[in-house]
């Protein structure tokens, strides 16, 4: 018999789509957005500018689109989803387990509330990963807080070993931990590098996200400077948009570092931007809880440099090999993580990375969902004497 599942999130998400076609694939699914979003609302989440996704995030799974009732539509804030009829579908739905991103939302909440009135195990998928120095004061309430959220849940799904630690540290059982891995459609991803890419022969440390503070761009450009004064031919690309842009061509002019800013890059172009690069920095503090940049740049063969505050850093670097990991805002590190993951083999490197995405792929993802909810029917079973 064919699972049923459940999967709520906020809005179409690119990297959610590849995950929901695969499950399609596999059970009856149904996912439900709480928030259409627009142009502008991509603007104000921090892409800097409007702009629509040029490839399709509804084909190939069955989704449904809830009322929205909040005052002020968002998906920035707790109270921007309210969508208090996911009650009523999940109550009809019969579904054999639900699926919700986390609790940062009113309407997956709702979601949860509603799940337990029908019985349904209910599942939380995410990426938080535990932060640095806090008070103790802090620190204890948001351990009281957050247990006391972990046990309104069935299971627990984990993208990496930073979120596992997240979730067994806040009181989730181990035999209801469940590995689905972050991922992206690393087939969409996959792109032909050119064999040279600048006339004079300088290698491209690329950055793809938002230019923004958490993100540390300008992080690159000081690590690469210093790069360039011991003889190193480097240039700096940028893609992505946001408030630092301004910040980031003052700084690069004034370094005489040789720069390309791409702008805003949407999808169906970012494989060729990543692929006319040598390699992928991302220096972000720990705001960064994945950074699914890395699995789309390895995914076109590029090995990443990430700073030790990037939650995907001990699932897909593996220094020597896929890419480096220095200590967060040390820039002579940054720099000799930089030289070293450019003196990487090429060959060596790019086995390396397929066989880390052979794992961080959306097939795997999905069945890593299926297992889980698989595992909860049976325990619910076993619970109920059936």
């Amino acid at each position: 018999m064919s699972l049923r599942l459940g999967f709520l999130v906020s809005h179409p998400i690119q990297y959610y789509a590849p995950i929901f076609r695969a499950l399609a694939e596999r059970c009856d699914l149904s996912v439900f957005f709480a928030h259409r979003q627009t142009g502008e609302g991509q603007a104000k989440a921090g892409f800097g500018i409007a702009f629509d996704w040029d490839v399709d995030l509804l084909a190939g799974y069955r989704s449904t689109f809830l009322t929205n009732v909040a005052r002020q539509p968002s998906t920035d804030r707790f109270s921007g989803c309210d969508t208090p009829g996911i009650a009523q579908e999940i109550a009809r739905g019969r579904f054999d387990a639900f699926v919700v991103p986390g609790w940062g939302l009113r309407t997956y909440l709702q979601a949860v509330r509603a799940c337990r009135r029908a019985r349904v195990p209910v599942m939380v998928r995410g990426d938080s990963q535990l932060p640095g120095q806090r008070s103790t004061a802090v620190r204890l309430a948001k351990a009281l807080f957050y247990r006391r959220m972990m046990r309104r849940f069935d299971g627990y799904l984990y993208v990496g070993q930073r979120s596992r630690a997240y979730f067994e540290h806040y009181g989730a059982p181990m035999s209801r931990l469940f590995f689905a891995p972050h991922c992206i459609d690393n087939q969409a991803f996959t792109h032909d590098r050119p064999a040279r890419r600048t006339p004079d022969g300088r290698r491209r440390l690329l950055f793809a996200g938002k230019l923004i503070e958490r993100k540390r761009p300008l992080d690159l450009v000081r690590a690469a400077a210093l790069l360039q004064g011991r003889g190193a031919k480097v240039e700096v690309a940028f893609a992505g948009s946001g408030e630092l842009e301004a910040e980031l061509k003052r700084a690069t002019e004034a370094a005489g570092l040789p720069a390309v800013f791409h702008g805003f890059v949407n999808q169906s172009a970012l494989p060729a931007t990543y692929a006319a690069a040598d390699l992928l920095a991302l220096p972000s503090d720990a705001r960064e809880t994945w950074g699914l940049v890395v699995n789309e740049g390895m995914a076109c063969g590029l090995p990443a440099v990430v700073s030790d505050a990037v939650g995907c850093g001990p699932d897909l670097i593996e220094e020597g090999a896929t890419g480096a990991v220095f200590p967060l805002g040390d820039i002579e590190g940054l720099a000799g993580a930089l030289a070293r993951t450019l003196a990487l083999d090429p060959a060596r490197s790019g086995e390396a990375i397929r066989a880390r995405l052979a794992v961080y792929s959306p097939r795997r993802t999905a069945q890593g969902i299926m297992d889980a909810a698989t595992a909860l029917r049976r325990l619910a079973g076993n619970e109920t004497g059936l």
